[in-house]
Formats: C-alpha cells, sequence, structure tokens
C-alpha cells in the first residue's frame, strides 16, 4: 500500500475522529477472492435467470429490514444526514426488488428478422466475474446499481469499496450472505490501489465497473484498455439547472436549493451550475442566500433543522474552500457561507456564488459539496451555450412555466439524463450515465442489464 493510501478505516467526519481500522486484503487473499468468484460463476451462471430472481429479491427485501442499522453505519461514516442514509438504504432495496422482477424479462432472447432463412436469435448471456469499484457518497446505492443487474444475470462480482467505508462493505457482505447469495458470487475485498491494477490485469476477470472521480476513471479505464476488459465508467458532473422564467421564484429558489444540498451537495448529478434568466435572476439569488444563511454545523446522526452536514472528509473540505476562495480572489461574490470551520471536523458553510468566469477553476472544475453557482443569462440560447460549455455531460435540468419551451431548450443539452420541470427522473428503472468527460456506459432501467452481457448471435439454419 502506498503511503497516499490511508487503509480501511472509518473517520467520522463529524469528530474527525478513528473510530475502527481494518486491514487491507494481502496478496494471498486476493488471489483466493478471484478464484472463488470464478468458480462460482461456473455454477451461478448455470442457475435459470427465473431460480435468481428470488436470492436478488431476498438481498432487496433484508436491504429494506436493516435500513435503520444500514443508516446508522453510514451516518458515521461519511457524514450523511440520517434521514437521507436511511432513503439511500430503502432506495437500494427498490434497486434489487426491480431487477429481480423485472430481470428475466429484459434478459429474455429476441428474435431478429433474418432475409436468408432460418432462425436467428440474439441471447443476452453472461460474461464471467467482475471488478465493481465504488465510491463513498453513497454507499449502498452505487453497489446495488452494479450488482442487482448482474448477479441476475449470472455474473459474480469482487466488490471493492472506498477505504472511508468498511463497515457498509461488510454490511451488504452480510445482506449477500444471509439472502443465499452462494459463496464466491459476491466477494468483498478490501484491496489496495496496486491490488487493484493485478485483478483487473487478472485473465479471470471479465469487467470493472468504476464509480468515481474523473481521475480514477483514467486510471482505472487506462488499466481496462491495456487489458482489453469491458468497462463502465461512471464519473464527475457539473450538470446544469437551467430555471428560464418562474411565476414563484421563491418556490423555483427552494427547489433548486434542496436539490444542491442533498448529500450535502456530494452527488454525481447535484445541480452544480444554476444558470437563471436575467429577469429572476436577483430574487432567485436573494432566496438562495437567505437560505444559506444562518445554517449552523450540526451532527448528522441528529439530523436537526436548520443545520449542516460535514462533507466526507476533512481533506474534501479543504478542497472545495479553495476552490471557492481562488473564485473570490478572482472576482466572484460569495454571498453566504464557504466558511471551512475550525478543527479536524469536516464543516464548510453552505455557500452561494455569483460573478464565476472561465477564468476561476470553479467554471470548469467539479465543486463536490454545498456550493450553488449561479450565472445570468439573458435568453434561452445564452442559456444552452453557457449550459454545454464544460467538460462534463451527465445530467441536466430545464425548468419553465411553458412546459413547451423548457422541453425545447432541454433537447438541446450535451447530457446522458436531461429532464423537464423535475431536478433529476430517478427511480430503479431510470437508466443512469453521461457523456463527455462523465464517462460511458448506462446504469438501472433496462439498460442496466446490457452493459456486462454477452450478446450472443444464435443462428439455427433451414
Amino acid at each position: 500500500m502506498s503511503p497516499a493510501e490511508p487503509g480501511y478505516r472509518v473517520l467520522n467526519p463529524a469528530t474527525g475522529e478513528v473510530v475502527e481500522t481494518f486491514a487491507t486484503a494481502s496478496d494471498a487473499e486476493i488471489q483466493a477472492a478471484i478464484a472463488a468468484a470464478a468458480a462460482a460463476y461456473e455454477t451461478w451462471s448455470d442457475v435459470p435467470i427465473a431460480d435468481r430472481a428470488p436470492i436478488v429479491a431476498r438481498v432487496g427485501e433484508l436491504f429494506a429490514e436493516r435500513a435503520d442499522e444500514l443508516a446508522t453505519i453510514i451516518t458515521t461514516e461519511m457524514g450523511k444526514p440520517l434521514s437521507q442514509s436511511r432513503g439511500e438504504a430503502e432506495f437500494a432495496a427498490d434497486i434489487f426488488r426491480y431487477f429481480a422482477a423485472q430481470g428475466p424479462g429484459l434478459a429474455a432472447d429476441q428474435e431478429i428478422t433474418t432475409f436468408s432463412g432460418g432462425r436467428a436469435v440474439v441471447q443476452r448471456l453472461p460474461i464471467g466475474p467482475l471488478l465493481g469499484i465504488m465510491p463513498w457518497n453513497y454507499p449502498y446505492y452505487q453497489v446495488a446499481r452494479f450488482a442487482a443487474p448482474n448477479l441476475m444475470l449470472g455474473n459474480t462480482i469482487l466488490l471493492k469499496h472506498a477505504e472511508n467505508c468498511p463497515r457498509s462493505a461488510l454490511a451488504i457482505q452480510q445482506i449477500m450472505d444471509d439472502a443465499g447469495v452462494p459463496a464466491g458470487a459476491y466477494v468483498n475485498v478490501f484491496a489496495s490501489h496496486a491490488q487493484v491494477a493485478d485483478i483487473i490485469a487478472d485473465p479471470r476477470i471479465q469487467g470493472v465497473s468504476l464509480t468515481g472521480s474523473e481521475r480514477a476513471g483514467a486510471i482505472i479505464g487506462e488499466l481496462a484498455g491495456r487489458n482489453l476488459k469491458k468497462a463502465v465508467l461512471e464519473l464527475g458532473g457539473s450538470d446544469p439547472y437551467v430555471v428560464l422564467d418562474a411565476a414563484d421564484v421563491a418556490g423555483a429558489a427552494a427547489t433548486a436549493w434542496a436539490t444542491r444540498m442533498e448529500n450535502t451537495g456530494q452527488a454525481c448529478n447535484s445541480n452544480k451550475r444554476m444558470i437563471v434568466a436575467d429577469g429572476i435572476f436577483d430574487d432567485f439569488v436573494a432566496e438562495l442566500t437567505a437560505r444559506a444563511q444562518g445554517l449552523t454545523p450540526g451532527d448528522p446522526a441528529a439530523d436537526a433543522e436548520g443545520t449542516f452536514a460535514p462533507l466526507s472528509s476533512r481533506a474534501a473540505a479543504e478542497g472545495l474552500a479553495a476552490q471557492v476562495q481562488d473564485a473570490v480572489d478572482k472576482g466572484a461574490t460569495l454571498h453566504a457561507g464557504g466558511v471551512l470551520e475550525d478543527g479536524d471536523a469536516a464543516y464548510f458553510s453552505p455557500a452561494v456564488l455569483t460573478g464565476v468566469t472561465p477564468d476561476m477553476r470553479a467554471y470548469r472544475e467539479e465543486l463536490f459539496g454545498p456550493v450553488a453557482v449561479v450565472y445570468k443569462v439573458a435568453d434561452d440560447d445564452e442559456a444552452v451555450r453557457l449550459a454545454n460549455d464544460s467538460p462534463y455531460g451527465l445530467g441536466g435540468a430545464v425548468f419553465s412555466d411553458d412546459p413547451e419551451r423548457a422541453a425545447r431548450v432541454a433537447s438541446r443539452l450535451e447530457v446522458g439524463m436531461s429532464n423537464v420541470n423535475i431536478p433529476a427522473a430517478e427511480g430503479a428503472e431510470m437508466p443512469f450515465g453521461g457523456v463527455k468527460r462523465s464517462g460511458f456506459g448506462r446504469e438501472l432501467g433496462p439498460l442496466g442489464m446490457e452493459e456486462f452481457v454477452n450478446k450472443r448471435l444464435f443462428f439455427i439454419a433451414d
């Protein structure tokens, strides 16, 4: 393990206290995990998909039954407000249930027209053991959207979770075991970065899925390409949130603020760039500012009204503070918040920032925390130009009292998910993914069954 890797540990971001540490896997343990996944694939892939479904459904049931316990774990690990932590566990339950119910139909054989006689069918078959590399910001949801469809397909999984989420990683493993997922079909590994490279290079591993930063995606994408492995990369985002008009400006701002503060601003598809028409801009910013002012640091386990939670780590809070300070130093206006609390905890007060220009880091970089950056535009075309002037292309949303106008603008966004009059269409059935430097591939919904699959042509001649 390199000096840059702190190892697997629970570090409570609300206190800065290291609560528990866990040993990184030995190379022998990694090899045993790969062997177990490869052996399990031989039997799990032979189980009819209809018979795999009840096991996957039971995983979902256990997520729901244990939601309170699971919520407490991640609130301690990464600082998510407790009510949101419970909601995440319940969402993970919904994802497993969805793929258990819909998976057999989504993976069914597809007969295609042939012009040379015979019968042609596209079969959707598993491909083998997969590596999942999952992040800390949604410790259950991110795993669910990778694991559920692939377990249904008959693939087996090695799961390398974030170093600061060991308890939640072990809780997921326990759920898999208790639900009856066969030994080796889902294996948690506390792998180091060097061991991740070895896993991807191993010929028994057939694909890798990463949800994480753009930097991590570039590394994993290179490793996957070098070893000719299929990869899905769900990376960063700087989603545009366009407000063309609003009869109720205060209500529109309230929705935008609540969206930005979800998970303390640490969501890939959060509305990181609010693009607001000049006629309502001042009132919109004033409402955001009023909501930011007066918030105080709070214990995420208490989840009290009028408080904000910490970021995932002190380093994350310091990095966000540096991005905001760079903007202020170069002429941006900080209307509220933006204060990094003293001490070892990870509190950064929710901020409202305007006047951001292309020479500032905040214009191009993802701000992964509670900062509402608001831009003023004169018309729809300017809104579209600004929305698309980003290296990222994950999601986006457009709001207007005229739904047709909003739809016209939303249709021009260079993103993987475009929404009209809603911050984001979210659900187990809604495909998730982006374009440009937000990565490639899709998870959830029908497309979630289409990534790590052998779409085999099966042809029978007359």
